[in-house]
């Protein structure tokens, strides 16, 4: 469950990565958006987005295996995340701890970096656009997806660099549900709400 749980959020992650990229292909260059966005790309994307989910799951999950547990046994979290998984182990976590953040530097900056250049290229873009009507229709097609992005990188951001301090369970669970839940169920209703059928619906 807990490699299942990591390689999701790990696709999900560069999912979003290549919904913005879509995006920047279909704003940046709507001519040739059929040539850029084919079937070929769009597997190689989506596989690229399940590879490297599946290497982030697997890299934790095996020094994940060799932690010991006693004493207390339950993470107050709606799912089995690893920062509050490695504080019930009773040997030494740093090793876990390195990996897990250079996997997140490396893995989650990336991917962020992806997809603000390509929102860099669409706001310039959308600025050039000299009709108030067609800068309107272009940031309307990709005002969805950057409320999704926004909402998962805000909470997980702060989820993961807030000060012990303030945390709190109800806190914690909270932000947990908002980028691990939340963000997954409402990406079919906020896309939807595009939709000419669901808007006459």
């Amino acid at each position: 469950m807990f490699f299942i749980f990591l390689a999701w959020s790990g696709t999900e992650i560069f999912l979003l990565s290549a919904m913005a990229y879509d995006r920047y292909a279909a704003i940046c260059d709507p001519l040739h958006y059929v040539k850029k966005m084919n079937k070929g790309i769009c597997v190689q994307l989506v596989s690229g987005t399940w590879a490297i989910g599946f290497f982030y799951a697997l890299l934790n999950t095996v020094f994940v295996l060799r932690l010991h547990f006693c004493g207390l046994n339950q993470i107050h979290h709606f799912s089995c995340e690893l920062p509050p998984l490695l504080h019930l182990s009773c040997i030494e976590t740093l090793t876990n701890q390195v990996v897990l953040l250079t996997s997140i530097v490396i893995l989650g900056t990336s991917s962020f970096f992806f997809t603000l250049i390509s929102y860099i290229h669409i706001i310039s873009t959308i600025l050039r656009i000299r009709s108030a009507e067609g800068r309107h229709k272009a940031f309307s097609t990709c005002s969805s997806h950057l409320i999704v992005v926004g909402l998962f990188y805000l909470t997980g951001f702060i989820q993961y660099t807030k000060p012990s301090s303030v945390s709190s369970v109800v806190l914690n669970e909270m932000f947990s549900i908002q980028y691990s839940i939340l963000t997954t169920m409402l990406n079919p209703i906020i896309y939807s709400l595009k939709n000419k059928e669901v808007k006459t619906a």
